[in-house]
């Protein structure tokens, strides 16, 4: 006798019905149901080879919606988190780097540029000494 145990627990899915979980099951009744529903809606205006590729083009979403995970997450769960952050909030993100080495000598820099030596005594100390000014 052989059991499968999952190597991560939380992957864990109980098998309901014909070895599908409760969620895969309902969506597999959704997308039956949707793809009878289109049969017996659309049988007057289409011939059957068309009807067939509308109910299945029909039924698909349903079935991959009870199948399909991304990232840990259900498709309905995936769907709303791409609406919030595309249409619901979407924003820029801008890089604006700080610069701390400049920020710490701005005064320093911006007084060189203007000629005024804030080291007052060491430039009359220089210029007595024939040294180069700031």
């Amino acid at each position: 006798m052989e059991v499968k145990i999952n190597k991560e627990i939380r992957n864990y899915t109980e098998s309901m019905f014909f070895g599908l979980s409760l969620r895969q099951f309902i969506f597999s009744l959704l997308a039956c149901g949707v793809a009878v529903g289109l049969y017996f809606i659309l049988r007057p205006y289409f011939g059957i080879e068309t009807l067939s590729w509308v109910c299945i083009l029909g039924a698909a979403p349903f079935a991959v919606m009870g199948f399909v995970k991304y990232n840990g997450m259900t498709a309905e769960q995936f769907v709303w988190a791409w609406i919030k952050s595309e249409l619901l909030m979407p924003k820029k993100l801008m890089f604006n780097p700080d610069n701390l080495y400049y920020e710490t000598l701005k005064t320093t820099i911006q007084n060189h540029e203007k000629g005024v030596c804030p080291y007052e005594k060491i430039k009359k100390s220089k210029t007595q000494q024939g040294g180069k000014e700031c």
